[in-house]
């Protein structure tokens, strides 16, 4: 089951990827969490966060919900690294994206709304907007 979700959600981040603009990439990857959890009536919900949450630490899934992570991580990163960010910022906003995006979908699914999804996806657009912008070269 873990390594079904992780190859769902990567497939979906290498199609994001496939974008020109990284920013575009990025926000494409928010919209399609917020529209998945709206179409669901709030019930979607990420399966390897549930993993990672209730599996005894000791248990195989737990280990692989932790590469499936890593691995949607790296995968930001190295969009980032392609266009001028350094490996270290950007294994860093991988990680951080990530992370954001995990919290709204558990967020918004508790609360039933999309603002905490729509709020992390404004901000780490501008930051993206900024860091990209900041990068040499640009």
């Amino acid at each position: 089951m873990v390594a079904l979700a992780g190859d769902f959600i990567a497939g979906l981040i290498d199609a994001a990827m496939q974008a020109g603009d990284p920013v575009e990439a990025v926000d494409a990857f928010f919209l399609l969490w917020r529209d998945r959890l709206v179409e669901s009536g709030f019930r979607a919900g990420c399966s390897i966060v549930a993993v990672a949450v209730e599996t005894n630490d000791e248990a195989p899934q737990f280990a692989r919900s932790a590469a499936v992570f890593t691995r949607w991580q790296e995968a930001l990163a190295a969009l980032f690294v392609r266009h001028g960010l350094t490996e270290e910022r950007s294994r860093r906003l991988g990680a951080f994206i990530i992370a954001a995006v995990e919290g709204a979908v558990i967020t918004r699914r508790a609360g039933r709304s999309t603002t905490p999804i729509e709020a992390a996806a404004a901000e780490i657009h501008d930051l993206l907007v900024y860091a990209l912008g900041d990068r040499p070269g640009a």
